[in-house]
Order: C-alpha cells, then sequence, then structure tokens
C-alpha cells in the first residue's frame, strides 16, 4: 500500500523540483531541471519557483485553451460524436458514463494538483529567501496563494470533498494527507488565501510584461465567483451573507475597469490576436506567442472544420470543435455573437456547426497552426453577468438588469424589457435567473464556464429535470438519459480511491 501511496499520490501531491529562471515567464525550462535542494536561495529563485506555477498552467490537462473535455463537453454545449476515438474515454464525459478509470479523468486532477504542489513549494520555502524588497516578497506570495485557490476552485466544484494540502509534502507524509476533506473546508482556505492574496502590492490590472499575471482585479472577480457559488451550492444559512460579499468583490473587480462602459469594446474585440494585449475587457489570460511551436495556441486550428479556412491556415481534416444544436437554438434570432462564434460546415463528413470564435489566419501562424490566441479566464461581462445573478438574488432586480442590458447592449440585441414583448423570449426565459443564464451561455460560449454555471444556478434534481426536459436529437450520439444525480460530480479518479477507500471515499453513483 505504501509503494502504490507514493506512484500515484506523487504525481498529484509532490513538486520536488522547479524550474530555471528565465526574463519571460513564459520560457522555462524543463520542470525538473533544478532539485529543490538547490533552488530557492535567492529572489531570483523564488521568481523561477512562480513562473513555475504559472507555466503548469499551460499543461493540456489543466485550466487552458484544452479543458474543455471536463468544462464544455460536460455541459450541454459540446461534445463529440465520435464514440470510439482514443477508446471512447473522451466520449465519456459528454455521454454522462464517465467511469472512475478514466485517464482522461486522472490527468486533470493530477495536474490541478501538480499546480497546487508548485505553489507549497513557494509558499513552504519563501521565509527561507532573503529579500530586500519587502513588497516583492509579498507579490509572489499573493500569486502563488491566487493559483493555489484558483486550483482548489476547480477542484472543489468539479470533485465536492478533496484532500486539502497547503504545504510542502515528504513522501513519508503522504499517507496522513490522503484523505477528502470536506467541501466547507476547502471553500475557507481558498477564501483565506485569496483574501491574503489581496493583501499586496499587486497593481489593479496588469499590462506590458505583467499579462498572465495575477492581479487585484482578478483575485477580486475570483473571490466574488467564489462567495457566488458558496451562496447558491453550499450552507444556505451563510446564502445573504455570501450574496453580499460576492458583490463587493465583484464591485471592486469591476470599478478598476480602464473603460466607460461595455458596449465601447466591440465583441470581436475581445478575441482578435491583433488587440490580445490592449483590450480593457481581459482581466487575466494565458498569454501564448503567435508562430512558437511551444507556447503558440493551437485552439484555432484544433476547432477548425474540413473544408473550412475561418479560423486557420491547418488544413483540417476532421469536423473540429464540435457544437451541440442545443446551443444554436439557443442563440436568439439575429444576434451577431452566433454568427462570429460558430459556423456551419457543408463538407460530406461534417455537416455541423463548427467553433469560429478563436482564429488566426496569419502568415506568423503558419499552416502549422502557431496560433497566437490567448486563453481568457477572466473579462468584464463574465464579472458583469455574475453581478446580475447577484443583484437578482438579493432582490434588486433593477441593477440586476442594468447589468444584464450592458451585455445585450454591447451584442447589439434588445433590452431585457423590450425582449419581454417577444413571446419566444419570454416563454423560453420565463425569469431574470433564466435570462441571465442564458446570456452568459451565448456571451461566453466555449469559454469552460457553462458547466460551472448550471452547477451554479441549478440544484442537483433541478439539474437533473433541466438535462432531461432536453430534445435528444440536439445532442447527437451521446445519450440524455445517462444523466442523474450522480453527474453532479466527477468520480473520484480510481487510483486515489482505492490509495484508501475510506478516506478516500468514493462520490455517490460511481461505486
Amino acid at each position: 500500500m505504501k509503494k502504490n501511496i507514493i506512484i500515484s499520490m506523487s504525481a498529484a501531491l509532490l513538486a520536488l523540483a522547479m524550474p530555471s529562471c528565465k526574463k519571460d515567464f513564459l520560457d522555462q525550462k524543463n520542470p525538473n531541471a533544478i532539485a529543490l535542494s538547490e533552488a530557492l536561495k535567492t529572489p531570483s529563485d523564488v521568481l523561477s519557483a512562480v513562473n513555475g506555477i504559472y507555466q503548469s498552467l499551460r499543461n493540456s490537462n489543466n485550466i487552458g485553451e484544452n479543458s474543455g473535455l471536463w468544462t464544455d463537453e460536460r455541459s450541454d454545449d459540446t461534445g463529440r460524436n465520435d464514440n470510439q476515438s482514443n477508446a471512447g474515454e473522451p466520449f465519456q464525459f459528454n455521454d454522462f458514463s464517465l467511469l472512475p478509470s478514466n485517464t482522461y479523468l486522472k490527468s486533470h486532477w493530477v495536474s490541478l494538483y501538480g499546480t497546487i504542489a508548485r505553489a507549497n513549494v513557494v509558499l513552504s520555502n519563501i521565509d527561507n529567501v532573503t529579500f530586500t524588497d519587502a513588497n516583492q516578497k509579498q507579490q509572489y506570495i499573493a500569486e502563488a496563494k491566487f493559483l493555489r485557490a484558483v486550483m482548489y476552485f476547480h477542484l472543489v466544484r468539479m470533485w465536492g470533498d478533496v484532500p486539502l494540502v497547503t504545504k510542502q509534502l515528504t513522501y513519508t507524509e503522504l499517507p496522513a494527507n490522503t484523505f477528502r476533506e470536506k467541501q466547507a473546508t476547502v471553500y475557507g482556505q481558498i477564501v483565506a488565501d485569496l483574501k491574503d492574496a489581496l493583501n499586496s502590492t499587486l497593481p489593479d490590472l496588469q499590462s506590458g510584461s505583467g499579462l498572465g499575471r495575477a492581479s487585484k482585479a482578478a483575485i477580486n472577480a475570483t473571490l466574488g465567483q467564489v462567495y457566488l457559488t458558496m451562496a447558491t451550492t453550499q450552507d444556505q444559512s451563510k446564502r445573504t451573507e455570501n450574496l453580499n460579499n460576492a458583490k463587493t468583490y465583484l464591485l471592486a473587480a469591476y470599478n478598476v475597469r480602464k473603460f466607460g462602459a461595455l458596449s465601447s469594446i466591440p465583441y470581436t474585440d475581445v478575441f482578435d490576436v491583433s488587440k490580445k494585449s490592449t483590450c480593457p475587457e481581459i482581466i487575466w489570460q494565458i498569454v501564448n506567442k503567435q508562430g512558437d511551436p511551444v507556447y503558440s495556441s493551437s485552439i484555432a486550428a484544433n476547432n477548425q472544420a474540413k473544408g473550412e479556412t475561418i479560423n486557420s491556415l491547418v488544413t483540417s481534416s476532421g469536423v473540429g470543435g464540435n457544437v451541440t444544436r442545443d446551443l444554436i437554438v439557443e442563440y436568439e434570432q439575429g444576434d451577431p455573437r452566433m454568427a462570429f462564434s460558430v459556423k456551419f460546415a457543408n463538407d460530406p463528413i461534417v455537416k455541423d456547426y463548427f467553433i469560429t470564435k478563436y482564429r488566426d489566419t496569419s502568415p506568423t501562424a503558419s499552416n502549422l497552426g502557431y496560433g497566437g490566441n490567448d486563453w481568457i479566464l477572466i473579462r468584464y461581462a463574465d464579472v458583469i453577468l455574475m453581478l446580475a445573478e447577484v443583484s437578482n438574488y438579493l432582490g434588486d432586480t433593477g441593477s440586476a438588469i442594468s447589468y444584464l442590458d450592458m451585455v445585450r447592449t454591447r451584442a447589439g440585441m434588445p433590452t431585457y424589457a423590450v425582449s419581454l414583448t417577444n413571446p419566444a423570449y419570454a416563454a423560453k426565459y420565463t425569469d431574470l435567473r433564466m435570462a441571465i443564464l442564458h446570456e452568459r451561455r451565448v456571451e461566453l460560449a466555449f469559454e469552460h464556464h457553462r458547466w460551472f454555471d448550471l452547477l451554479r444556478t441549478f440544484t442537483t434534481d433541478e439539474l437533473v429535470n433541466y438535462f432531461k426536459g432536453k430534445s435528444q436529437s440536439n445532442f447527437g450520439i451521446a445519450k440524455l438519459a445517462n444523466f442523474s444525480s450522480k453527474d453532479r460530480y466527477f468520480p473520484i479518479p480510481f487510483d486515489e480511491y482505492k490509495l484508501n477507500p475510506e478516506k478516500m471515499y468514493q462520490n455517490p453513483g460511481y461505486q
């Protein structure tokens, strides 16, 4: 058993080495290049280690552009009509037939904990380093805690109770830390980390060479979302308190924006590769380098369907980023976001919609698909719609509608009041809660928010009914009938469960 613990949990909870330092925090060498015993002696070493935390986000199994398998494909927005690809394991996510032995599931778990382990190395060793600038030390601590909090926020929403580790572990300490902690405790740590991160001299917003790093706007926005999630999914005796806290931190993020009305920023500018470093709507992103074989984006090329050229110079031979018809029918007539975000591919092997929201047809990206698209993690339309959500739950419908209309107006859509005079809109979005959920779906499509929005909006029973009420014909071969209360959470990966079936207990429905 001890041997199995080391093999399984070392990848998830241990970080025994950190990357070497580079001027550009994207350009990292092998993260196993320096043994921990030789690292973290100088502020430069700490910077290298912090850069290594950011670098881990770029892993295809983490939270970047390739994380749609664990988010959008789990929702009603995307999926795949091939249940044989890669032994059918990816298909299990949108077919709601996920097995604890799924290797993609395990890879995501390991990657998230790998980022946490890197953060823990920094936080466990930084006090041993002498800093001449106290603010610099506090900034590094803030960045590490912010990134650790983001990882735990993903974990707790996906799996519920999860192991909570906040220090660098040795092999001998692993068994004692191999147990699932209750969600309330995990959320408590997330909030504590984020509040600590705010107590620093990080800038309100990042720019220039700082793009991709933590800022107070990103921390406030995340903390607001955390409180909103707690208000809707956790202890309901604290609902109002959590909603008010969510409003406070979301407003703090909103109030440091460097633009006036959202409508001053064209929707297409947000995803324009040539404007990614200057668009004032973007709060936090994973930065990619156009033309670089290692640090470029592949999302434009990967999404492109056979016979199409809108996304990339790459010649595609497949179906690209598949879109469910359930999402297509969600768009209101004349919504320009649909024309920008999706397109119907008429090639005989496709005959379906594919994602066009991310494009890079520049010669620098080339026909190899080395795109320059940054992966946007937080932007202001997201914050504004969360403010609409919070305001509605607090009974302030006037403010909720005002926030909702900011997004609709920018998109060129009628205001909420005018839309209610449309019988089709009024019948489909029967209350303001559903109208906000709809707006988040079409505004933030393919940005990996949808699954978390559903979890936050519906109770487990409501979520089951919501999926059961959909049309099977809009989901291809993925079976809606498979959806049940078990799908509120992912199963604990089998390799983790078997370490200690009592303390790493399996989620209901996956035994």
